[in-house]
């Protein structure tokens, strides 16, 4: 597809490119505000800009839209696009570009010139009768937006401002074809039965309540999955030789001062005063690590010092950006803290990545790697931000790993590398991240004894794998769509009874499994066995086990599992072991 880029005329692009899709969807805006001001000739139009995939258009409007608006809208779209307008870029000065729109009753476009800079090129898009304010760049014609499909209707205020009026937003996407328009919906129709939200609800893990928006509340089957997560992270970490410790949710504003968390982060923290004194609740654990390691005097034979905590922090979230779990205003971090010299920190670089791919390999999810460097809001000089950023790079590359540069998007006190993985909907979420540090171990006056006797600064990374284990349940919930790997399921074993004299060999069954560390229950209802079968498999429970009088007298049962379906009649102590070994094994089905 062919567009024209101001000041570079006539260039091709793919869709496959990130600018070529957002110039696709940003011309398909200009269509869809098009088609909305033939059928609502008052609305006056906004901001109409590509997004993350697809695009929306803000309209001032005495008609309010529904969603049953949007097969007309969708219509009257198609037929410009059929009617292939060319797309014509024109340029009009300050005071002309403003009457030009006054004229049009546009009152948004004409308060958008006037606050541009009095030297900006004032550009416009005509197509037909249709005329936009606007930069570009667009496609050349309307026929080449080829499949498009609209989406969803929310408010917004103009520019993002509560004291502005309301606007009515139309979301949509587009894209070059339309077998790749169907595809991203039918996963988008996934996404929604996957939603962690309700599945949360669904099978009883977990929930967010109106008493506590943004504080998750987990149930017993929901502590089930988060605790055995909380036990491979704790096996991976004394496997590596990190020290667990646990350190307060309240400490004082003179900590978080010294940290430099007060100067460049207190909007998201939450204070309180406690004697007459101001005190603050963690949003993050390094603090309290730093403390740690302070209320020693350290050799540098101890060093490389691995310290991990799982520690609850509460960060200030602006209610419009919760999400479930994914967005929350407390959770749990899985924070480490590596004190090392200088020497160590490619080793120590390695150990976190071969640890974070070991743990994301265990449940089957890939990931791409990011090198983040220093934002403008930092502290620190250049020479350290240098020697940080360098380290990072110089351990992908001799780690033999691809990466992409993530300018300005580092911590304010060091850069990093974020890890971020794909679901099985291909989705990506930013999970591990790796922080190299050597600001707060100056602002904490953090000291090591050399091999000369003298004191020296030691240098620490940040590190998390999950990130957050909420965010990270809420990942996996989606990933697997509730039917999480049998080492995970909060009941492994669901035992069936096909009449009431197999309920003491289901009592007798479940209490091998318990041995065994299994976990199971039992469903003696008086309800017909087809019945029972399809709530375990609603409930994703990955082995059913079926007890009929056949099996009681043979010491067996028929064994289902669910992905497999109908596995046959097997003797009660091989099942146990076979289930005991798929567990040990952390194997995904």
């Amino acid at each position: 597809m062919k567009a024209f880029i101001p000041g570079e005329g006539v260039k091709e692009f793919d869709f496959s490119q990130e600018e070529g899709r957002n110039i696709l969807r940003h011309t398909a805006s200009h269509i869809m505000a098009q088609a909305v001001k033939r059928l609502y000739p008052e609305t006056k139009l906004a901001i109409g800009p590509a997004i993350e995939n697809g695009f929306y258009y803000d309209f001032d409007s005495e008609h309010t839209f529904t969603t049953e608006d949007f097969p007309a809208i969708e219509k009257e779209m198609a037929k410009i696009v059929k009617e292939n307008l060319k797309l014509e870029r024109f340029e009009l000065p300050r005071e002309e570009a403003i009457a030009f729109m006054q004229e049009k009753e546009e009152p948004y476009k004409v308060e958008l010139i006037q606050d541009l800079p009095e030297d900006a090129v004032i550009s416009f898009y005509r197509q037909g009768e249709f005329t936009d304010l606007c930069a570009g760049p667009h496609l050349l014609y309307t026929s080449a937006v080829k499949a498009f499909k609209l989406m969803s209707i929310a408010g917004a205020y103009w520019r993002g401002s509560e004291k502005n009026k309301m606007l009515q937003r139309i979301y949509a996407t587009a894209f070059d074809k339309k077998a790749d328009m169907e595809e991203y919906l039918a996963k988008l129709e996934e996404a929604k039965k996957r939603d962690h939200r309700k599945l949360g609800k669904e099978l009883g893990l977990y929930t967010i309540m109106e008493e506590g928006p943004g504080f998750p509340f987990f149930f017993p089957k929901g502590m089930i999955l988060r605790n055995e997560l909380i036990e491979y992270w704790r096996q991976l970490h004394r496997k590596a030789g990190y020290q667990e410790i646990s350190t307060p949710i309240i400490l004082s504003r003179d900590l978080w001062y010294r940290s430099g968390h007060w100067d460049h982060y207190k909007d998201n923290m939450y204070a309180v005063k406690i004697d007459g004194e101001d005190y603050a609740i963690k949003p993050m654990n390094c603090p309290g690590g730093m403390l740690y390691y302070k209320s020693s005097i350290h050799s540098y034979r101890e060093l490389p010092m691995r310290v991990g905590e799982l520690g609850l922090v509460h960060r200030h979230e602006l209610s419009g950006a919760l999400h479930g779990l994914m967005r929350v205003r407390c959770f749990t971090q899985d924070d480490a803290h590596i004190f090392m010299i200088q020497e160590q920190i490619e080793g120590e670089i390695f150990g976190v990545i071969n640890m974070a791919t070991t743990l994301y390999d265990t449940f089957g999810l890939k990931y791409h790697v990011e090198l983040s460097t220093r934002p403008e809001d930092s502290m620190g000089s250049d020479e350290d931000w240098e020697i940080a950023t360098n380290a990072l790079r110089s351990a992908l590359e001799k780690k033999g790993m691809q990466y992409v540069v993530n300018e300005g998007d580092g911590a304010f006190y060091g850069p990093k590398i974020d890890f971020h993985l794909e679901d099985s909907l291909g989705r990506t979420w930013q999970c591990g991240t790796i922080q190299l540090d050597m600001q707060m171990p100056e602002r904490f006056d953090l000291t090591y004894v050399g091999a000369d006797g003298e004191k020296h600064r030691p240098v620490m990374i940040h590190r998390v794998i999950f990130g957050a284990i909420e965010r990270f349940i809420a990942i996996l919930t989606e990933h697997f769509g509730g039917a999480f790997p049998l080492w995970l399921s909060p009941v492994q074993v669901k035992i069936l009874t096909i009449t009431e004299r197999a309920d003491e060999a289901a009592a007798a069954l479940a209490a091998k499994l318990d041995a065994a560390g299994i976990r199971a229950e039992t469903d003696l209802r008086n309800e017909k066995i087809g019945f029972k079968i399809r709530e375990a498999q609603m409930e994703k429970v990955p082995y059913m086990l079926v007890l009929g009088d056949k099996e009681v007298a043979s010491q067996a049962a028929a064994v289902r599992r669910r992905d497999k379906g109908d596995m046959g009649v097997m003797p009660v102590e091989e099942i146990v072991d076979m289930i005991a070994g798929q567990i040990a094994g952390k194997e995904t089905f």
